[in-house]
């Protein structure tokens, strides 16, 4: 496992964040969570998915403090593989292009979500290190039902 904080691993001019995060509920409730846009919608931001391979995702996060059409993302989805993985281009105005995946394993009740964004820049890697975290654990209190922390407090 990759911690709470995740993993940078540098590959030339890019980076790569990795987060593993074993969230005790059932695979279909955390695919749920993921890709249905109301879920989604609750913890991560409001966002509208053709889910499909070939459809197309966009999102506008709940975080950090700035104007919307600087944080809005939008892409392609690559891979759409129901309740294992959904991977999708990651395209907006304050970072480099990127893919991100989030890879689903069931274990046991639980559910191993291991998730990465690929294609940043070092420096914009380490600052969307935090904001990450925070945003998963936004997505374990969804699930279990508890308060969402604020997005920014979760980066200290």
């Amino acid at each position: 496992m990759s911690g709470r904080e995740g993993r940078l691993t540098v590959d030339g001019e890019r980076a790569v964040l990795t987060f593993e995060r074993r969230l005790p509920f059932p695979i279909e409730a955390v695919w749920s969570a993921i890709t249905d846009p109301d879920e989604r919608g609750q913890w991560f931001g409001a966002t509208t998915i053709d889910a499909r391979e070939g459809g197309s995702i966009e999102m506008v996060a709940t975080g950090p403090p700035l104007p919307d059409d600087r944080k809005k993302m939008t892409g392609r989805i690559l891979v759409w593989d129901p309740p294992h993985v959904l991977e999708h281009e990651w395209r907006q105005p304050i970072v480099e292009n990127g893919v991100v995946r989030y890879e689903l394993r069931a274990e046991g009740d639980a559910t191993v979500l291991r998730f990465t964004h690929r294609g940043l820049s070092v420096r914009n890697a380490t600052g969307f290190r935090g904001g990450t975290a925070a945003y998963l654990d936004r997505l374990g209190a969804h699930l279990s039902g508890a308060p969402l922390p604020e997005w920014s407090n979760s980066r200290d």
